[in-house]
Formats: structure tokens, sequence, C-alpha cells
């Protein structure tokens, strides 16, 4: 007969291998062990050493790029012969706008390849108010001088009348026609208008070019479309900041009033967090609720206007961007991705419902420790300026990078047939030249500013390393924060009497050990970070740039790889921002922080789910809220629904461009408070999860988190250690 087993005892129990070995060996019990590690040394300090050396590359590289740039070539539009319009103190003073001789040239395919409309370019102070041919405008003016002198303002200054347009078209002097155009972005586009439901210039249909042939609005709107592929970033801007010269002081003042809302909400959340969390359920969902009926109910006043059915595409560029206000796609649009997100709100509640009282206790416990350190309510100011000072020195190094050298002229074919195309010309000598033998037509034009030397042909390669710096100068600033943030918060965990026991200065000391033995640690989880949205950057930019020729599996691989990118960054977020809060704990390098911040939420992987998804929900809603209400004001204030306040929103040239500043600048604001409330959240978390290891509740061995707490994130009080091993 078999021997019966004898069970096994208590300490055999413990030597049986468990799922939470897998990850690592849980904490053990210290007494000595009271908070964040004072005693440190330097972590990573190889990768500190290179982060310096790229900080002075990149501080070299902005003076190079301050003696060799000029910011002018971005303020002003440039003619054929690299002139500037609108400058002050040359013949161009009182030119501002860009006019396109030949603007049908624009629809060329060569436009893709050299960047730049194949015709010639001219600054003038006005832009053409109505349709004249050269040849109409040769016999009006034998009778009336005034057509000669109209027209000539949209001509070269050695043009002359009495030439036939044989000669016009072969010295490129004058345009063969004029026709009616507005100032957009400082060029001068058609005049573009729809007349049931067809698209017309100037309210013609068709029309002469001026070279024999009729066109169509059609065609122009094609040739518009053209230039608008090669309008740079750069003049983009600068329409920007005309609106923003008008609007600045209202900016400000909804970016304060945010910075407001999100101090308040953040200090009532310690008092009223179940109360802010259904008022900001209710006012987002009210928010979005009242765009949805105000788009239905503009989508119904235009169900009448028969050229409301047009479509985005079929009215083309439009100076006036109210007039896609006045489509029935547009709002039916706007009020099908308000929809959405209605809808998705609410089914996160839905989702989330017997964890939201989970989300209110976490954020009460927040709310005391940031009650007890304010400090921290001030540090996302620190974090701004930090990020201002990057963003500024980016783009001023940018503009100076790609304004460097002198103008350099290339050869353009309308046609895109000859061998010289795209070689490099002299303007002065052009005419001389074998290059107007062999390819009748063709122009020396302006192309852009470079040259022969050699940092000039690394202006690319500048250009990159710009751009990588300024991504790894921005995740250093955060996780900086964050650091610092977690030793702070941890501070105030491990203090068995609170607030007696929280030593004085928590946040600027935890920011003083970060900076003093940690830089290099978090310079290693921001490269990581920076390499993998330097990687995204790059896959954008192949995609606008080859976006027409690709095919179905092209486009396929690419959203994959989009969607790859995305999971690896966020995944990476999550692990570097609890890395470093095991680094803010213990001191240890990026490597061992990361590996030990990994194990311990494996281990305890289903109170991961309750932390994290839930608050980080909650604290969502609040910063929509924020963001949605100065929003809704903004909106109301600069299409003129306050009538209380005396101010005239028609002196914008888009309303929209303000609308989105405040409201993407205070759900930035909010997010930066916001995100305080995070990072104190999931601090106490990672620390609860170390105490939970270390101690046992028992006398000897007592939890430092609050009873309430640990009674929502574990099922029973445990049991000392004692009690366990009588009941055995």
């Amino acid at each position: 007969m078999a021997r019966k087993r004898k069970p096994p005892g208590i300490k055999e129990l413990s030597e049986l291998p468990s799922e939470d070995q897998e990850y690592g060996e849980p904490r053990t019990y210290d007494p000595d062990f009271q908070g964040p590690t004072a005693n440190r040394r330097c972590t990573d300090v190889l990768c500190c050493i290179i982060f310096v050396v790229f900080i002075i590359g990149y501080i070299v590289l902005g003076l190079v790029a301050w003696v060799h740039g000029d910011p002018r070539r971005v303020a002003y539009p440039t003619d054929s012969q690299g002139h500037f319009c609108g400058q002050k103190g040359t013949p161009n003073e009182k030119k501002p706008i860009l006019f396109y001789f030949n603007l049908f040239r624009c629809a060329s395919p060569a436009i893709m390849v050299n960047l730049q409309c194949p015709t010639t370019q001219v600054c003038v102070s006005k832009c053409p108010e109505k349709f004249l041919t050269y040849l109409e405008m040769q016999l009006l003016s034998k009778t009336d001088k005034s057509y000669w002198e109209y027209y000539r303002q949209f001509c070269k200054p050695t043009a002359q009348p009495a030439k036939s347009l044989t000669e016009v078209l072969l010295n490129g002097d004058c345009p063969t026609a004029v026709f009616p155009s507005r100032p957009f972005l400082h060029r001068c586009f058609p005049d573009f208008s729809t007349r049931n439901g067809t698209l017309t210039v100037g309210s013609r249909i068709l029309f002469e070019d001026g070279s024999g042939k009729t066109r169509n609005a059609v065609e122009l709107r094609e040739a518009a479309n053209g230039i608008n592929k090669i309008l740079d970033a750069r003049t983009v801007a600068m329409k920007v900041f005309e609106d923003y010269a008008t609007t600045w002081y209202w900016i400000l003042i909804g970016l304060t009033i945010s910075m407001i809302l999100s101090w308040v909400f953040l200090m009532l959340l310690r008092y009223t967090a179940g109360f802010l969390f259904w008022f900001f359920m209710l006012g987002v969902l009210g928010i979005l609720g009242y765009g949805i009926w105000y788009c239905y109910r503009e989508y119904n006043k235009l169900e009448d206007n028969p050229n409301s059915s047009l479509s985005v595409y079929d009215i083309g560029i439009q100076t006036n961007i109210s007039i896609y206000f006045q489509l029935k796609q547009t709002w039916f649009s706007i009020m099908i991705i308000l929809s959405i997100l209605e809808g998705t709100i609410i089914l996160l509640l839905i989702f989330f419902r017997k964890r939201i009282h989970v989300a209110i206790i976490l954020l009460k416990e927040g709310s005391k420790a940031i009650g007890y350190i304010p400090t921290t309510l001030i540090y996302p100011i620190i974090t701004f300026i930090l990020l201002a000072i990057c963003i500024c020195y980016w783009a001023v190094t940018a503009i100076f990078l790609a304004t460097s050298g002198v103008p350099v002229y290339k050869v353009v074919v309308p046609e895109g047939k000859c061998v010289h195309e795209n070689e490099t010309c002299d303007p002065e000598i052009f005419n001389t030249t074998e290059v107007i033998k062999s390819c009748p037509g063709a122009l020396c034009n302006f192309a852009f500013y470079g040259g022969m030397s050699l940092y000039h042909k690394y202006i690319p390669t500048f250009h990159i390393y710009n751009l990588f710096l300024f991504l790894w100068l921005i995740n250093f600033v955060i996780s900086l924060g964050q650091c610092a943030l977690a030793g702070a918060f941890a501070t105030y965990y491990w203090a068995m009497r609170k607030p007696d026991d929280i030593p004085p200065h928590p946040l600027f000391t935890a920011f003083g050990r970060a900076i003093r033995y940690h830089t290099g640690s978090l310079a290693y989880g921001s490269l990581i970070l920076a390499v993998i949205q330097t990687f995204k950057a790059a896959l954008e930019y192949l995609d606008r740039r080859i976006k027409d020729a690709q095919n179905i599996f092209a486009k396929f691989l690419q959203c994959c790889l989009k969607c790859c990118f995305w999971c690896l960054e966020n995944m990476v977020k999550f692990l570097n921002r609890n890395a470093y809060i095991m680094i803010a704990l213990y001191g240890k390098n990026f490597c061992r922080s990361a590996r030990d911040a990994f194990n311990l939420l494996m281990r305890n992987i289903l109170k991961v789910a309750v932390t994290d998804e839930v608050t980080h929900f909650v604290l969502l809603l609040g910063k929509v809220l924020v963001s949605g209400f100065i929003g809704l004001l903004a909106f109301l204030l600069f299409t003129e629904r306050l009538p209380m306040v005396d101010y005239e929103p028609t002196s914008l040239n888009y309303y929209w461009i303000p609308l989105l500043t405040v409201i993407v600048g205070s759900y930035l604001i909010a997010h930066g408070f916001f995100s305080v409330y995070a990072m104190c959240v999931e601090t106490i978390f990672i620390c609860f999860c170390e105490d939970l290891e270390r101690n046992d509740g028992s006398a000897e061995k007592p939890y430092f988190i609050t009873p309430n707490l640990h009674g929502i994130l574990t099922k029973k009080q445990p049991v000392p250690q004692k009690q366990k091993v009588s009941r055995k």
C-alpha cells in the first residue's frame, strides 16, 4: 500500500515556485527604509556625457545658423529675381503681394519636382480686379492711356506697351492676361465663387487666357491648387501671425482663465472629488451635446440653399474660410465627429461604472499629497517655461537654417522637356546663353537659398539634427518633471505620520537629486523616445512626399508602420514614467529601474488596470471640460455672439486660428496641471505595491498607506504573519 504523503509545511510552501517569481523576487522588509534613498551616486554617466556634448553641438549649430541666416526671407515672398516683396527700404516696399504671370503653368507636373511654379513672378501693390488681356489693353490704350497704367503694374519695370504679343511672350515682360484675384498668403489667387452650383471666377465661367485659348474656372482652380502645393509653411505662419497680432490679448485672457479653472478644480478635488467627477462628466457631455445641436441647426438652415450641396473639393481654395461653413458637408462632418466623441464617452462611463468609486478615492488621496506639498502645483509653470525655451530655440534655429545662403536660380521650362531643366543659372546673363536657343520659353527663376560651401551642403542634415535635439530636449524636460514630482510624492507616502514626518521642501530636494545624480538616466530614457519620434516624423514626411504615387499595398504598409510606432511610443512612455518613479525612490540606473518597475507592475497587474485606466479617464474629462468651456467662450466671442463684449472679430482673416489656439492652449495648460495629479496617483500606486511587499500590516511591519485606500485596492485586510502561522 502506498504511503500517504504528508502535506507540505509552511517552509515547503514558501519554497514552491510561484507565478510572481517569473517577474523577479518581491521586496523584503527593511527596517531602515523610510522613503527615497538619500545616499546616491551618479547613474548612466556615459549617456550624460553624450547628452552634454550634443547640447554643446546644438548651441554651436544655432550660432552658425544665426550668422548665415536671414529671417527676412520668411517674412516676405520672393519674386523671380530673388527680391523681397514688401521689404522696407527697397523698390518693392509698397508691393507686398506676389503675382504669377501665367497661373495655368502652375498645374504642370514640374512643380512637384522643382517645388516652384514655372512662370515669371513679380511683386505688386494689389491684385487684378477685372479680366483684361494684353491685346485688349493695347487696343484700349490707344484712346485711353489709363489701361496701360493699370496693366503695367503687373509687368516687369522694363515692359513697353508697343511690344507685340510675340515679343512679350519671348521676353516675359508682361502676362498675357489678368483675372480678378484676391490676396491670399501674400499671393494673388483667383476670386472663385459659385453660381447655381457652377464654379465661376469673377462671375465668368469661360474666359480668354490672352494666348488665343478659351479657359474655364475649373482649369484655373487646378492651377491654383498647384500653387498651393508648393506654398511653404513659413508663409502660412506669417499669415497666422497677422491674426495673432489682432487677438493676442483675448488669447492671453482665455489661457489665463483656463489656468485659473485648472487650479480651482485641483483644489476642489481634495474636498469634492465625487461631485467634481460628475460635474466633469455632465459638463463634457453638455458641451458636446450643444455642439451637436448647433451643427444640426446650421445643417437644417442650409437645406434650402442649392449651393450648400457642393463639396469642399468643388469650391477649391478660398481666401474666405467662412465659405466652407456655408456647405452642408462641413456641418455634417463636424456633427458626426462630435457624436462619435459623445458616444465614446458614454460607453466608457458605462464600462468604468464600478471603478469610478476607486478613482474618486485615489484622487482624494492624491489631493492630500498635493495639499501637503502645494509647491507641486507651481512646477507645471517651470516645465512650461523650459518647454517654451526649447520650442523657441528650435523654431529660431530652423528659420535661420532655412534662410541660410544666397539666392539660387534654376532653369524652369513650362513643358518640362529640356536638357537644361533644373540647372543653376544667372538671371543677369540668362537671355544671352545657349539655354534660350535650345529650350524656347525657358526661364531663370529664383528657386531657394543655398550655396556651395560645406555648411550649405549639410543644411538638410542640420535640419534633422535640429529636430532630433528638439525632441530629445522636450522629452528630457518632461522626464525631469516626472522624476522630481515622483520624488516629492514618494516622500509623502513613506512618511508614517503625515504631515509631521514629511521633510521640508521635498519637491526642491527631489529636483536637486534628479539633476545632480540622474541627468544621465533621464537623458537615456528621453533618448529612446526621441529616436522613436524621429522615425515617426520621417515616416510622416515620406508619406506626404510620395502620397500621390502610393499604391494600395504601400498605403496599407504605411498605416501598419504608423500604428506600430504609435503603440511603441506609448508603451515606452508608460515604462519610462514608472522607471523614473523607481529612480526617484532608489537612485538606480535607468535600465535597472525600468526592469524593477516592470516586474513590480507585472506582480500587481490587476491593480494596474484599476489605477491607470480609471484615474486617467477622470482627469481626461477634466481637461476636456476646461478646454471645451474656454473654446465655447472663444467661439461665441470671435463670431460676435457675445453682445456684452465690444469687439469686432470681422477684423480677423480667419477666426478659427485664434479659436484653435485658445482650445489647444487651454488643453495643454489643463494637461500640465492635471498631469501633476496623474503622476501623484502613479507614484502612490508604485509605493503602495512596494509597501505591500515590504510590510504585512502588523505592529512590527505597519503599512504606510491610509486605511481607506488600502481597503479599496485590496479585497481584505491582511493578517499578521504570526496569525498566518498559527492557522496552519
